[in-house]
């Protein structure tokens, strides 16, 4: 019979021949080629649109690129510092690396580099965090509806990964700045199967120092460092071993009258082994660990302060994927820690003794189970328990205090034995239902336990703070949360939208005393106060994608409150992180191929702050007195900063570019402290002096790439 044969093969034009089999036959066919103009193909890390289709909604993700585009102090791209300018997230201060999430504080942030615990992200006092951009792949927070293998903190979780490093060719970049110079080398081990990485930044204030001839000068020292190390490397299909590792260090000395340096140091290795197609597990071995020293004078008469934090950790987890509608994950996590809250060191003719204060020995541990289910085309959800715990054990002594808390007697626990136990479940719940393509619906709630806390009587994070366990005096922090949002792409996911509401609930919020002394202080839980608060508000988010011009504003209307019974008569009162207002404006503009100007402008309401409402005399020195805790506002906060990015033309591998920013583009005078001190112009009178940080701060940067 008659038949039409077609003959087709990809990247070549169709062939049809009608033949008619009457006997047999051998027929040779030559295609000829099919050439299409086709549209660019982007390929990106995520889905474009996975601010809709992800189930979490209070998730924040960085472009590790977008935060070098932009101003910073000194030129240092700092994650922490853009991290500040989303919804959501305040900062702790003017310059200051520190920040508040959701109404939550300081310490209860949960900051993880490579999955080990970071307990001080700062330095400089702040002023710098201790993330170089050039060794960070990717960060994500978390403000609420985190899934249940996260705890240990009430608000936040950031996860910060460093990169793996090039495992096709050697590869480098670095950056010199005013301020600080920094140099990233990455390369294969064996190509394909496994590569590593180094990077490292210093600043170099205190090589300029040493060029005086003056010894008041060139006997100082100021400077900042870091390091980190990443290795990883396929042992076969199923088995890949990578061991990563960071640490840092500030030193600040006035020649030999003081001296601070403090620093963190954090390792991780991890094995990750695949069982099956539908069985994958993670085993990892952390270490983290942060001590700061202070030091008076010099010689015999030096006497010198220090404290140690230091955790020894084990994870196991593990994802099973049963179908393709459910992904559970379940696992275990236990944390050893040791905390030295303050050793004296005296010289023999300081006038003081030696005295090493007794460690406190901790163990904290969870077990967790998740499922994500894709229940309908529409409705994802993620749903999980976790259970932790604390189980303190001694050699110790824990005091036994009434009901207004005076010390009444003590006990002495003898090496390993148990002195107390604290645990809670945490359920956990993120859902997401699609309205149509391009918006949603989440809902989320999470329950967290805390039970290490950071005790400081300053406005924002130091050094100096010092960080404690609970037991049976100190009860752990916990938090409930649960917040709805409703997200909207438009213009072809050009621009991304949601607006987010918010409720949480927090218990045994831990304060201090008026007067309490926290460091250095034995019977220092004898001054802790335990109460609650609450946290409430609205988030407004819209960023541009696309276009010669990109960014974001946001836009955060909150309320934060704290009550003791035993401050302010029991009554509520603002929490100093409590501002009704706070906005961010972010802006990069394509002017052309090379340059880019960027931009970025904050407001916040002032903080919540405790002024003196009075003063009496005794023997002839004025006395402040105090009524409302956090009853006066500080001056309202507004910044902006610019920069412009040049890039070179691109020569071979290499790749070329300056920065050049000015920070506080018009020098507005940002309160930083309030003092208070006698008036020049009335008698008898003490008026408030505003110190600030900074005006217009200039820098330039080269950057490069090859």
């Amino acid at each position: 019979g008659e038949y039409t044969i077609s003959y087709q093969f990809l990247g070549f034009q169709t062939e049809m021949k009608k033949i008619v089999l009457d006997k047999d036959l051998r027929i040779d066919i030559e295609l000829g080629a099919d050439s299409q103009n086709l549209q660019e193909v982007v390929v990106t890390a995520e889905r474009e649109d996975q601010n809709i289709t992800r189930n979490e909604g209070s998730v924040i993700t960085l472009d590790m690129k977008s935060v070098k585009a932009l101003p910073a102090l000194g030129g240092e791209p700092d994650i922490l510092k853009i991290i500040q300018s989303t919804p959501g997230v305040k900062t702790a201060g003017e310059g200051n690396s520190g920040f508040y999430v959701r109404g939550g504080g300081l310490d209860q942030n949960l900051i993880l580099l490579d999955e080990a615990l970071v307990y001080n992200p700062s330095h400089l006092l702040g002023f710098f965090s201790v993330f170089n951009g050039d060794a960070l792949k990717n960060t994500e927070l978390y403000k609420g509806g985190m899934s249940a293998e996260y705890g240990g903190r009430t608000s936040s979780v950031m996860d910060i990964r460093m990169k793996d490093g090039n495992n096709k060719q050697f590869a480098g970049s670095g950056g010199i700045g005013l301020i600080a110079s920094r140099l990233t080398l990455e390369a294969p081990i064996v190509k394909d199967k496994g590569s590593f990485i180094v990077s490292g930044r210093r600043t170099y204030a205190d090589l300029f120092l040493k060029l005086s001839n003056d010894p008041s000068v060139n006997q100082n020292v100021l400077f900042f460092y870091d390091a980190n190390v990443k290795a990883n490397y396929r042992i076969s299909d199923k088995d890949r071993i990578i061991v990563s590792g960071y640490t840092g260090r500030d030193k600040l000395g006035f020649q030999d009258q003081f001296g601070f340096t403090w620093g963190n140091i954090t390792s991780t290795i991890r094995w990750n082994h695949l069982f099956s197609d539908r069985l994958f597990s993670n085993t990892t071995l952390l270490f983290s660990n942060y001590d700061y020293s202070a030091t008076l004078g010099g010689g015999e008469e030096e006497i010198g302060l220090e404290s140690v934090i230091e955790d020894f950790s084990l994870k196991q987890d593990f994802s099973y994927f049963p179908d393709d509608k459910n992904e559970i994950k379940f696992g275990f996590n236990l944390i050893d820690h040791t905390l030295e809250p303050g050793n004296l060191n005296a010289g023999p003719e300081s006038g003081f003794s030696s005295e090493k204060a007794t460690p406190l020995n901790g163990l904290e541990g969870a077990v967790y189970i998740q499922n994500s289910q894709q229940l309908s085309s529409r409705l994802n959800v993620n749903y999980g328990i976790r259970y932790s715990f604390l189980q303190r054990f001694g050699s110790g002594t824990q005091l036994a205090l009434d009901e207004n808390r005076n010390i009444t007697g003590q006990q002495e626990f003898g090496p390993g034995e148990r002195m107390s136990y604290q645990g809670g479940f945490e359920p956990r719940l993120s859902a997401n239902f699609s309205l149509d393509k391009s918006s949603s619906l989440k809902l989320g709630f999470n329950k967290n336990y805390q039970y290490i806390h950071l005790l400081t009587s300053a406005t924002s994070s130091s050094p100096l703070d010092t960080w404690i366990m609970s037991g049976k005096n100190i009860k752990p922090q916990i938090a409930d949360q649960i917040s709805l949002g409703y997200f909207r792409n438009f213009g072809g996911k050009a621009y991304e939208t949601s607006v987010e509401v918010y409720y949480k609930d927090m218990q045994h919020v831990i304060d201090y005393r008026t007067g309490a002394n926290v460091f250095f202080n034995d019977e220092v839980e004898a001054d802790l106060l335990s109460g609650d608060g609450e946290s409430y508000g609205a988030e407004f988010f819209v960023k541009k994608n696309n276009g010669k011009l990109t960014g974001w504003l946001s836009y955060t209307l909150s309320w934060t409150d704290r009550r003791f019974n035993e401050i302010n008569n029991g009554q509520r009162f603002p929490a100093r992180q409590d501002r009704r207002h706070d906005v961010s404006l972010v802006a990069l503009y394509k002017i052309s191929e090379s340059l880019t100007f960027t931009g970025n402008f904050s407001y916040y309401t002032g903080d919540a702050v405790t002024f003196p409402s009075g003063q009496y005399q005794l023997d002839g020195a004025s006395v402040p007195l105090y009524s409302e805790r956090n009853g006066n506002r500080a001056p309202a906060f507004h910044r902006m900063d610019v920069g412009l990015t040049w890039d070179r033309p691109k020569k071979g591998r290499f790749e070329s570019s300056w920065n050049f920013s000015l920070y506080n583009v018009y020098a507005r005078q940002n309160f930083f402290i309030i003092d208070f001190g006698p008036s020049e112009d009335v008698p008898n009178v003490n008026e408030a002096v505003q110190t600030s940080l900074f005006t217009i701060v200039p820098s330039v940067t080269y950057n490069f790439k090859f």
